[in-house]
């Protein structure tokens, strides 16, 4: 095996829990422990595989024997997760739920600090519709997630679940974790709530408490593979699920572009309209980031109007936004912007100015060749243990064998994470 060394602290900044049985059964006030299972939970038995939402019972969509989320471990490569027997039950990472075996793979993998987003309460948690379970709810996963986090307080952060059904909730949620030193950030799921985006002006209050606080908003995207939504809510998605699922009812009844043994189900579509697997992890990550910078930061003056807010921008990775400030620049002289909120006609300097990084896997070719347009708005994400997990010392040989240099290495995989997320580096491995 070969021997690894780095001069360098790295951080990783997306990466995943998956919650246990125990952050339902222990950790939730007893009061709302039978309210909290009907609203949101995830059963992982011997045959059955499902999410809960709002009690309603949504089973997996894909082969519950390979558990996709949490499969990845050091020492397997992409091409074995692809080879697994799919008739066999294969166990989660321990990793994943355990913070010691956690500690110990990211030792292997050359990560020195980490920040963990969830799984379960990813897909699930900004659905769940009773503002007072959703609070129940959040208090208790944090809580659970700040227990993991103490195993090894100076490497081991997190992003906190808040519960935005009710602002009121949010903003005391955000107080309250405010006081807990793992805390670096507030989950953020960019999607619909209520049918209200992020560019209402109901959420100006979040952005507020959030500058106020110093919290970094953690924006990370959720495919809905395993919840009711079946993919983003991003309106591009939405308005192709439905495009598609029209074609598919024509393929179907013999006329349209797809007749004559067209390839529209092999796009992952079918007439119900459902585009799920295997499109949307693909499209939906990106999309959604785009939306909320977009939408919410730049069209909608969030950026402007809370300055100081730190913003990470998690899994969908990062090159798209030189082609977003592209347009954004030609159209915000020609485009009005219908709302209250005067726009800044100049998103390219006031995207150099704000505080929003994006982040990045070292797999993006446009990163590799383009290193300085990006080196002082990127983070790195390992994404472990999904299936398309990398380690640092992946990250590092990629980048450096783009011929960047061990400087400009060091603020992608630690130097910018450190300033956005207030975390003092110290290297471990």
């Amino acid at each position: 095996m070969a021997v690894h060394e780095k001069a360098f602290a790295v951080f990783d900044s997306d990466s995943h829990v998956v919650e246990p049985r125990e952050l339902w059964d222990e950790y939730l006030d007893p009061d709302y422990r039978v309210l909290g299972k009907a609203a949101l939970w995830r059963e992982e038995g011997a045959i059955n595989c499902y999410l809960k939402v709002n009690g309603r019972m949504f089973r997996d969509t894909m082969n519950s024997n390979i558990p996709r989320l949490a499969i990845w471990r050091p020492g397997i490569t992409w091409e074995q997760v692809g080879e697994l027997d799919p008739d066999v039950r294969h166990a989660p990472t321990p990793g994943a739920s355990d913070p010691m075996a956690r500690l110990a793979d990211m030792d292997a993998m050359g990560i020195d600090q980490t920040l963990l987003y969830p799984t379960w309460f990813a897909e699930g948690f900004h659905l769940v519709e009773d503002p007072d379970v959703a609070r129940a709810l959040a208090r208790a996963y944090n809580d659970w997630i700040a227990d993991f986090c103490a195993a090894a307080p100076e490497r081991l952060f997190a992003a906190a679940m808040v519960p935005l059904q009710n602002l009121d909730f949010a903003i005391a949620e955000l107080e309250r974790i405010a006081t807990i030193p793992c805390f670096r950030g507030a989950f953020i799921r960019p999607m619909f709530i209520e049918n209200r985006y992020f560019t209402h002006p109901c959420y100006d209050p979040l952005w507020a408490a959030l500058e106020r606080l110093g919290i970094t908003a953690a924006v990370h995207p959720g495919t809905g593979l395993w919840n009711p939504e079946w993919t983003s809510h991003a309106p591009f998605i939405e308005k192709m699920k439905g495009r598609l699922s029209q074609m598919a009812l024509l393929r179907e009844a013999g006329g349209g572009p797809f007749a004559g043994g067209g390839n529209g189900a092999n796009l992952g579509f079918s007439a119900n309209g459902e585009l799920g697997h295997p499109l949307a992890p693909v499209i939906s990550p990106w999309l959604d980031n785009h939306m909320f910078v977009g939408a919410a930061l730049i069209g909608f003056t969030v950026m402007q109007r809370y300055p100081r807010m730190k913003v990470v921008m998690a899994h969908g990775k990062a090159s798209w936004m030189e082609e977003v400030l592209e347009k954004m620049e030609a159209s915000a002289l020609t485009t009005p912007l219908l709302h209250k909120y005067p726009v800044r006609t100049d998103p390219e300097e006031m995207w150099e100015e704000g505080e929003v990084m994006l982040g990045f896997d070292a797999e993006e070719r446009l990163i590799q060749r383009l290193p300085d347009d990006f080196e002082a708005k990127i983070v790195w994400g390992s994404h472990y243990p999904r299936q398309e997990a990398t380690t640092a010392w992946d990250a590092i040989a990629k980048l450096s064998g783009a011929g960047i240099g061990q400087p400009t290495i060091a603020r992608m995989l630690g130097g910018n994470a450190a300033s956005q997320f207030g975390i003092t580096l110290k290297q471990a491995v």
